[in-house]
């Protein structure tokens, strides 16, 4: 058994785990951003305001990451 087999063999455990993350982001999703705001506020902190721009930005990518994980928002549009 090949590779791409073995692989194929286990896209649904993978379907699994994707059901279960976005289940436990929808029911802990404040938690999720309060870490993500917690975290974004410790690496300002650390670099003493220097990156707060590309803090912010990538605080933002992690909340909507969060928030597509859990279907709380539709697709983004048209690709």
């Amino acid at each position: 058994m090949g590779f791409l087999d073995k692989l194929k063999g286990k896209s649904g455990d993978l379907d699994k785990i994707k059901a279960k993350a976005g289940e436990l982001a929808r029911e802990h999703g404040d938690k999720i951003d309060q870490g993500i705001e917690k975290a974004a506020d410790l690496a300002d902190k650390k670099t003493k305001g220097k990156y707060s721009g590309k803090i912010d930005q990538a605080a933002e990518k992690a909340h909507d990451a969060a928030d597509k994980l859990a279907d709380k928002k539709g697709p983004a549009g048209p690709a």
